[in-house]
């Protein structure tokens, strides 16, 4: 019967070490999926020191909506929303956009 008990101690015993080893290699993974998820970090200013440049339109105010039904007719529509930000960045609206306007000059 002692021999049985033994036993049975070392099976308990066993099972209470997997147990241990389980939660330690649980929180070793809790531990380095955290290190490894940690979003960098980027210091204030840096890269974007300046703003963005306005972007250049050449063109008339006609010639923008000209091109605006042009691309509705086509579809395109991801091109009237880049030209849009470059016709819209001229006007004194710009600041909206992202654009800092020069105080002073006419457009």
């Amino acid at each position: 019967m002692n021999s049985s008990t033994s036993l049975h101690g070392f099976i308990i015993h066993l099972q209470e070490g997997k147990m241990k080893l389980l939660i330690w290699l649980s929180i070793l993974l809790c531990l380095f999926a955290c290190h490894f998820t940690e979003a960098r970090v980027i210091p204030e200013g840096v890269p974007y020191d300046e703003p963005p440049a306005v972007p250049y339109w050449p063109y008339s105010t006609s010639d923008f909506w000209n091109y605006v039904e042009y691309f509705k007719s086509i579809g395109a529509y991801n091109h009237i929303n880049e030209m849009a930000r470059a016709f819209f960045a001229h006007q004194p609206l710009g600041d909206t956009l992202g654009y800092e306007t020069n105080a002073g000059h006419e457009h």
